[in-house]
């Protein structure tokens, strides 16, 4: 096994170069004095499990690629429109609608960004290449849809306490373009926000502004008939309401991804389990499972291995075993004889 991904714990295992080749042999002899101090360290065998993730975006690529380019320059055009028919029919929904869809564009700009970005093989400096960044984008998407809501409902309560007349037909036929396009634009990024947060959320956006756009239409055609402009701001607070329920998983989520945590879709303390039940292993420590993507995910692990390495090909099962049991894409395996009592590895907890 060649390869030497350095994770950077706050521990430090230079020494394992040395003794790659070491397993083979009677472990128990030549690493005895191992167990008394960690810069003298055991054999490492590592079962990388690379080469195989970096296509787990379920959607094609290009056809995600073609997604943000329409939706873009539909919403951009729709922008403008939107504003300056609002302005025209003095609808404060109709506005901040289009101040919401502006948010929209540039968080579709953002999602597509790190798209590319999240593709860009590794380097010298960014051994990971540059894939977190599709989690940076889903945050910044979910932080930017939270302060669209903010301008939204401000509007909405200035217009209700100095309530104007609205023109209902007006922001109604907009409206009803306004869904036809959010819509579509929401189709085109359905196929790949099952499995990736970053393309969730630019999903989400398109859906909520959907939604946004069936809310002000219904407001127009009511103040068309009835006069009641007090409606328009009021339907404005009631989908603001509903953006900020349906973003706030994406906003947690892409939240715990940037601060490295187990993501949600993996119970840590059923992959230790597993593990401790593999051939030959008594214990795991220094376990560590953070998403590195927003598709990917990878660990690291010391295996307590007594009776010696357990050979390439065991190392091999596990890390295909968690890759399709578990989605692990990327996992890191340490082997280490005795009972790892003396280990200076944190004992990190798996949650």
């Amino acid at each position: 096994m060649s390869h030497h991904h350095d994770h950077q714990h706050d521990h430090d295992h230079d020494h394992e170069h040395k003794h790659e080749h070491d397993h083979q042999h009677d472990n128990k002899s030549s690493h005895a004095h191992g167990s008394k101090s960690c810069s003298h360290g055991h054999s490492h065998g590592h079962g990388h499990d690379h080469g195989h993730g970096h296509h787990h975006h379920h959607g094609d690529p290009n056809t995600m690629g073609r997604a943000f380019a329409i939706a873009i320059v539909l919403n951009t055009v729709f922008v403008a429109i939107e504003f300056g028919y609002g302005f025209l029919a003095n609808s404060t929904a109709l506005m901040a609608d289009a101040g919401h869809n502006l948010s929209d564009v540039l968080g579709l700009m953002l999602a597509w960004g790190a798209a590319i970005l999240a593709k860009r093989l590794p380097n010298g400096r960014y051994t990971y290449g540059l894939r977190s960044t599709s989690m940076l984008a889903a945050l910044f998407n979910a932080m930017l849809l939270m302060a669209a809501c903010g301008g939204i409902a401000w509007e909405a309560v200035q217009q209700l306490i100095h309530p104007d007349p609205v023109g209902g037909l007006t922001v109604s036929l907009v409206a009803g373009v306004g869904i036809l396009i959010n819509g579509f634009s929401a189709w085109l990024f359905m196929s790949g926000s099952k499995d990736d947060v970053n393309i969730r959320g630019a999903y989400l956006h398109m859906a909520a502004d959907a939604a946004i756009s069936l809310g002000v239409l219904v407001a127009g055609v009511i103040v068309m008939y009835t006069g009641w402009n007090w409606l328009d701001p009021v339907v404005s607070m009631l989908i603001v309401g509903f953006i900020v329920y349906s973003t706030w998983s994406l906003l947690k989520q892409s939240l715990r991804m940037v601060l490295a945590a187990v993501p949600d879709h993996i119970e840590g303390e059923e992959i230790a389990a597993f593990l401790t039940t593999q051939p030959g292993v008594s214990a795991v420590q220094d376990l560590h499972i953070w998403a590195m993507s927003t598709t990917e995910t990878a660990l690291t692990v010391q295996l307590i291995t007594p009776q010696g390495h357990p050979g390439d090909a065991a190392l091999d099962a596990i890390s295909r075993q968690l890759r399709e049991e578990y989605s692990i894409h990327h996992s890191t395996l340490q082997v280490r004889l005795g009972d790892g009592s003396a280990s200076c590895s944190l004992q990190t907890p798996a949650h």
